[in-house]
């Protein structure tokens, strides 16, 4: 659930600094990071049960800006200025906010928690395949390529392609691979974009998740009608995935990028499908054939296959 890049791509250009105090060592906080993403599939899932796709969005980003304007007071950190600032992002905010947690939540209609965290650990791939026409700069390689062919038939194993893709919803599927892709467009639109912008991480991430929470708050009236009740665990499902899966994620991820870096960071990512397996197998009873954990196991693989860079 990549919904803080701006962070992380800013911080892959400029010199890394770690924090004057560190209150909880860095691997406590990658593990708490890596289980708050995973179990965000599942909190969609309980979501969509009690509220439409579009409620659970909106409700997301408004728990998620609410905890990053907290932090935000307390560090008195001021929102950017400029004109062109904000309008690159409102782009990212759509790219890596608004749309992929849309598409994920009416994904989780059609399919299980188990499939839609699967789905989201093949960014990297889609990453890979648009950096050779979208970044010049990013030269494949042998071994990155032959990570984005792994990364793609461990998709079609856990579809289980063999079997002409039986038991898998395809439009739902569809949607969670189109949000996997949206996050990558995204990332290139921020390092383009915003790079090299002279705000914080931290005043960047809360102007777009603000940006977000205001595209959702114009569209979900458009496409939904008021609740007529409120069930209350759903509630708290949205509730934790703002607050948990959005902003304080937004805000350990940012301390890590911080004091680790980038590329440590991110391997996040390769946690997150695992977790989400687990809980929603363990948790909400998903079934679970062999294919999945294995095709997982594979595009994961490939992922981190795409991520290796030719040594200087």
């Amino acid at each position: 659930m990549a919904s803080v890049t701006t962070a992380t791509t800013n911080a892959a250009h400029r010199p890394v600094r770690a924090p004057a105090r560190r209150t909880i060592d860095w691997r406590i906080r990658f593990a708490a990071l890596s289980l708050v993403w995973g179990f965000s599939f599942l909190l969609i899932k309980v979501g969509t049960d009690g509220y439409a796709p579009f409620q659970v969005t909106l409700g997301r980003l408004v728990f998620g800006t609410a905890v990053l304007a907290a932090a935000m007071a307390m560090k008195r950190e001021r929102l950017p200025r400029g004109a062109r600032t904000w309008a690159h992002l409102t782009v990212a905010a759509f790219l890596l906010n608004a749309l992929p947690f849309s598409l994920f939540a009416y994904a989780e209609l059609t399919i299980p928690s188990t499939l839609a965290g699967i789905c989201n650990a093949t960014s990297p791939l889609w990453g890979m395949a648009l950096s050779l026409v979208a970044l010049s700069e990013d030269r494949p390689t042998r071994v990155r390529v032959a990570g984005l062919g792994l990364g793609f038939l461990g998709v079609l194993t856990v579809l289980g392609a063999w079997q002409g893709f039986t038991g898998v919803d395809p439009t739902g599927t569809a949607l969670a691979l189109l949000a996997s892709l949206s996050y990558p467009v995204g990332w290139i639109h921020v390092r383009r974009t915003l790079a090299g912008s002279g705000d914080s991480h931290l005043s960047l991430t809360g102007a777009q998740l603000l940006l977000a929470t205001l595209q959702l708050a114009v569209v979900t009236p458009l496409f939904t009608s008021m609740p007529t009740r409120f069930p209350v665990v759903p509630l708290l499902a949205v509730a934790a995935l703002g607050a948990l899966g959005t902003g304080l994620a937004v805000l350990i991820q940012y301390g890590l990028v911080a004091e680790v870096g980038p590329t440590t960071a991110q391997m996040v990512t390769y946690f997150i499908p695992v977790i989400a397996t687990a809980a929603g197998v363990a948790i909400l009873g998903e079934s679970l054939t062999w294919s999945t954990p294995v095709g997982a196991v594979i595009v994961l693989a490939g992922a981190a296959l795409t991520q290796v860079r030719p040594r200087s």
